[in-house]
């Protein structure tokens, strides 16, 4: 397991390919300017022991010094200790509606942007829980598996979007039995399921039995609502600019609409609550509260329990690549002239 201390300075890193482009216009304006001062052949008596090749060989020195300085300063650690610890939490599960009616703007950025937020936000609240992700529209598809790593589900959760399945539509009643199959422990009994969608389904009825047999293994079904009673029009993107507006088979205008009904039934049948998701704050306060009142089941976790440092290693190979610059000179090297490497002769 690696960890980085201290991330930001990774931007460093964009001195890099800065450099480069500096260096290849140098390059152009040297062979430019030498065009004009004498021909090619000329130049070559002139400046007999000049090397080709070494300004580049300086230049990917001092990048890999640049670098290995840099990912010195983010601090490298290395898990070295695995433990198995003992935490006591909830088993929840996170349903994001990813259907092109999650793109709405009446809430800003867009419904599914909002969505993304919500979870991410509950996850900060979240002590020793544990976590897994359903992605859903006309299907239903595992993101990420019951864990407790909450980083990984971070990244997860950022990468989702409208385009990650293909099956459009909403069918909340295949994330509901997905989600089913997510609680692994038979003593589990603290199960919590909280579904984030603007309230479309299109699993025409289904829905209800899913709720019913998921309440039967005990799972609590939580609903929080995105988006908003009025409606929007989907818009359709292409680099970041509407291109168009989603119309139907008659050729009119799509509005999607907030269903709270059909969530709030949900919640109803699922032994939970509906929880409208338009103020983040509010929203998972009330989410934190309802896990607190929960009981919390022990089970066994792996984490690693110790970290070493490894910046030192990286440190010594920035220095060492620009030490070894310092002694790579413009002209030719004689040992190196007759071995011909760069078939400079």
């Amino acid at each position: 397991m690696i960890q980085l201390d201290e991330k930001t300075y990774l931007y460093l890193l964009f001195i890099i390919p800065m450099m480069i482009v500096l260096f290849v216009l140098l390059q152009i304006w040297k062979k430019r300017t030498q065009k004009k001062f004498a021909d090619l052949s000329l130049l070559k008596r002139l400046t007999p022991e000049r090397s080709k090749f070494k300004a580049t060989v300086k230049l990917i020195l001092i990048l890999l010094g640049i670098a290995s300085l840099t990912l010195a300063l983010a601090n490298p650690k290395i898990g070295t200790k695995l433990e198995t610890v003992k935490r006591e939490g909830v088993d929840i599960v996170f349903a994001v509606d990813v259907s092109k009616s999650m793109l709405a703007e009446d809430i800003a950025p867009n419904r599914l942007e909002k969505a993304k937020r919500l979870v991410s936000e509950i996850i900060n609240q979240l002590a020793s829980d544990r976590i897994g992700i359903i992605a859903y529209a006309g299907q239903a598809f595992p993101q990420l598996p019951i864990t407790t790593d909450y980083g990984a589900a971070k990244m997860f959760l950022q990468n989702m979007n409208t385009d990650m399945l293909s099956s459009q539509g909403t069918a909340i009643d295949q994330a509901i039995e997905l989600a089913s199959t997510y609680y692994d422990d038979e003593e589990q009994t603290n199960r919590v399921l909280f579904i984030i969608s603007d309230g479309e389904d299109h699993s025409e009825g289904n829905t209800a039995n899913a709720v019913e047999e998921a309440t039967n293994e005990g799972i609590r079904v939580f609903t929080i609502g995105v988006g908003k009673a009025k409606g929007a029009p989907i818009p359709l993107k292409r680099n970041g600019i509407v291109e168009s507006l989603k119309k139907d088979s008659k050729g009119e205008v799509v509005i999607t609409k907030l269903n709270e009904t059909v969530l709030q039934e949900i919640a109803n049948e699922g032994n939970g609550e509906y929880i409208n998701g338009e103020n983040t704050e509010e929203a998972v306060a009330i989410i934190k509260e309802q896990l607190n009142q929960m009981d919390k089941k022990e089970f066994e976790a792996k984490q690693f329990a110790e970290y070493k440092d490894q910046f030192q290693w990286f440190l010594a190979a920035g220095l060492l690549f620009l030490f070894l610059d310092i002694f790579v000179l413009d002209r030719k090297t004689k040992w190196l002239k007759k071995l011909n490497l760069f078939n400079e002769q």
